[in-house]
Parts: structure tokens; sequence; C-alpha cells
């Protein structure tokens, strides 16, 4: 047969959810829609010297792990949306796939491997997503807009109807959102709507690069009330966001095991899962495990998703993120929260801090670490510096919050050989289902020199 239509064995799936395979001289195959233990044909789009990639065009052997996805956009074909990419795959074999890939990363790239698994955290796979931000597009040539997720491979936004992973009733809202923009007088000029869910209130934030007639700022009142929605606008970059109009319900999520509300912005970051949120929260304090007596440090604290938690039990944490503005919002919500007094917050860049800085934040039991995408190199770099060093204690414990496996497995290697840490505990988070996003927690322990 022609060399894309062998039939191929996929042993795995990479970090793209795409089946690995490999041809009989040894040539790699990356196989969109393929799952382990198929067997299957492919239509090659690329080819290099070591690799191939394309989309596979024929199954001969199915996975048990194959299920019907839940929603009608997804698939390979054209048009197909891209927001999701697993949904072929059943949600328990989705988390066995993440713990693989968090194991792999640790190892490959750190020589690291946990001392025990920690059992994945999981919730609902469908209706959890209260964060998107959708697309919005004017199609002259159709007299349509639409509203979502981008095609798979593209910059056109997908036809939506529904999206299965969103809220039911934001889903509900995509036809008449559609609606709604398409009788707009600035409809070819309104590009994107984020969601923000919070508990009981649901915000959308259009984005609007004129400024809106009063006829559409009606149009916008008429659909709120209607739908019960808050409207923010957008007119340039994040920081202008504001309400359409005041009153009625805050935007806040609430920690309920701790008795905590946080008031957010729909465009502050938060979790997309707030589910998961919580349970990751409560696994985080209760691994972190601060005793009344000690004192702990947030790094990249955000609004205090998990300082007020940890403050609740420890003697005083120091939450520290690298915004001004993000810290004093955060010092607000202690001060809502009763917790002024157990908590101080400070703002430093944390991807350029250095082991002076880290004398200079005092000493601490514990750390809780929550980083971007980027991770945490620098703040492991000087822990790695003062391994040893004289008139310096070390956290005795670090549990490492990570949406990236790449980047907590080069500072688990830091950490391990050469900050003086074994990795004691390490786990997935699911806090995105159906998609390749692979989410962990880890846990680090000092032995002294």
């Amino acid at each position: 047969m022609a060399n894309g239509f062998d039939w191929l064995e996929v042993e795995s799936l990479d970090l793209e959810a795409q089946g690995v395979a490999h041809r009989a001289d040894g040539k790699v195959v990356f196989i969109e829609g393929a799952l382990p233990g198929e067997r299957v044909q492919v239509n090659v789009a690329r080819k290099k010297n070591q690799w191939e990639q394309g989309q596979m065009s024929a199954l001969a052997r199915e996975s048990a792990q194959r299920v019907r996805p839940g929603c009608p956009h997804f698939g390979l074909h054209a048009g197909a949306c891209g927001g999701c990419k697993m949904q072929h795959l059943h949600p328990s074999a989705q988390v066995a796939v993440k713990q693989r890939v968090l194991e792999d990363n640790l190892w490959h790239l750190a020589k690291v491997r946990p001392e025990r698994i920690l059992r994945p955290i999981e919730g609902p796979a469908w209706g959890y997503r209260d964060r998107a931000r959708l697309s919005v597009r004017f199609v002259a040539k159709k007299g349509a807009v639409l509203i979502g997720f981008h095609e798979r491979k593209s910059r056109y936004v997908a036809d939506m109807q529904v999206c299965p992973v969103l809220p039911p009733r934001v889903s509900a809202m995509l036809l008449p959102l559609r609606e709604l923009v398409g009788g707009m007088d600035q409809r070819d000029r309104l590009p994107q709507i984020e969601l923000a869910v919070g508990d009981g209130v649901t915000a959308l934030v259009l984005r609007h690069l004129e400024p809106l007639s009063a006829a559409d700022v009606q149009r916008l009142r008429d659909f709120g009330a209607a739908q019960d929605v808050q409207w923010w606008l957008q007119p340039k970059g994040p920081e202008s966001v504001h309400r359409l109009d005041e009153g009625g319900a805050e935007l806040a999520y609430r920690l309920p095991e701790y008795g905590i509300t946080l008031p957010f912005k729909p465009t502050d970051f938060t979790q997309v899962n707030a589910y998961i949120n919580r349970v990751l929260v409560d696994r985080a304090v209760r691994l972190l495990d601060a005793q009344p007596q000690e004192r702990v440090i947030d790094w990249f604290c955000g609004l205090g998703n998990f300082t007020l938690p940890l403050a609740t039990r420890a003697r005083q944490v120091l939450g520290v993120e690298g915004s001004e503005t993000l810290v004093a919002r955060a010092r607000d919500n202690a001060r809502l929260n009763g917790l002024a007094a157990r908590t101080t917050f400070e703002a430093r860049n944390l991807f350029e801090i250095g082991a002076d800085e880290l004398r200079a934040a005092g000493p601490a039991e514990r750390w809780l670490v929550d980083p971007p995408r980027e991770g945490a190199f620098a703040l492991a770099k000087a822990l790695a510096e003062l391994h040893g060093a004289g008139g310096w204690a070390a956290p005795a414990r670090i549990v490492y919050v990570s949406c990236n496996p790449a980047t907590l497995a080069r500072d688990a290697g830091l950490l391990v050989h050469q900050a003086g840490y074994r990795c004691s505990l390490a786990g997935v988070v699911n806090m995105f289902p159906h998609t390749a996003h692979t989410e962990s927690m880890a846990v680090f322990d000092h032995a002294p020199p």
C-alpha cells in the first residue's frame, strides 16, 4: 500500500491528544482522532524526516474506551469546533492519559518519580466551564453572526448552536446571542464576548471597537433583563472593563468549607471550573497541613484563592503577586472575609526573584506555589541557591499547583536535585474535561542537609 495508507497500531496519546504510532521503519506518526490500542489508517497532512502528522481515515479495531462525543460540533470534519480534543475518549480514560502525561514529564524531563500518586481530582464532565472567551464574527456573505470557539486549526469561528461544556443556560443562550448581535448597529465591530459565571450571577463582557449607539445599549439591557445576565463593556484593554449598569448581585465565588467569598471582575483570573477549584483548594490546604503556630507563603497568590483558606489554619500567611493592583484586590478580599490580621500581601516580580529576596521575605514553614504556565523557575532556582546556606531555613513542605506539566517537571528537577527536596506526592486535576490541558499538584518535602 501507499505509505500514507498502511494500517498502524496506535500506542499512546501525545500532549495534543493525538494518537502516536510507528511505521515499520521507525518513523513516528501523530494521528488526530485515533486512540491507544486502535488499528487505523491515516491521511498524512505533514511529513518530516523523523515524523508525520495527519487525521485518521479508517478504523479497523476500535478502543473499548472510545465513546460517542457529547457535542454535535466535535469531530475531525471541516468546520468542527476546536474547543475540545478528547470527547471521543471516555472521561475516566482522559484522566488516565493526563496522569501518564504528568508522570512522563516528571521522569523524562527531570528524572523525578513521585513516591506516591495522588487520586485524581475529578468532577462533572459537562456543563463545567464557568469561564470562556467566545469569538464573534459577522459573516456578511451569509448575513449571519457566529459566536463560539474557533474551528480546528483555523481562524474561522465554528458555527456553534450549542456547547455542552458551558453551563446549560449559557449554551441555550448562544442562538439568542447571535440574534442579538445580528440586530445591533455595530455587529461587525464586536469581536468577542467573554463569559464569567459566579455564584448566582452570569456576566458577559462585550468587546466593542467603536462606541455603542444608544439603540445598541438598549438592546443589551433588554437582553440582559430577559436572560438574567449582567453586561460588562470592554472598549479597550482589560483595564477598561466596566459594568453597563450598576446594581444587582455582585460577581463572586465562594469556598463554603472555609466560609470565604471572593468577589471578582469578569476579566480577572479565576479558575474555569468552580467545582474542581473548591476540591483543589481543600486538598491543597490539607496537604500543606499548616499548623496554628506556623507562617505560610503563597507565591502567585492572585485574588487570594489559596491565601485566605490557608489563613484560617496558619498563624500568618504572606501572599505574593506580581501586580500592585492585584495585591490591593487580594488585601480587600482579606478584609472582606475578616482575615486581614492573619494576612499580608506584597508585590514582587516573581519571574526574576533571587536568593536575597527570598531571605527578605522571611522564614516560612510551608509554601504554596501556584504559577501561570511559565512555571516558577526563578523561585525554584533561588531556593536551590540557598540550599545549605547559613542562616536560611528552607520551608519544610511545598505544595505546587501547576497548569503545565513541562514547567512543573523543570522546577521539580531543581527542587529535588539541587534544593534538597523529595517529591512525596503528585497527581492530576481534571480542570478541563475533554481537552488535552493537564493541571496537576505535587508535594515536595525538605530533607535537611
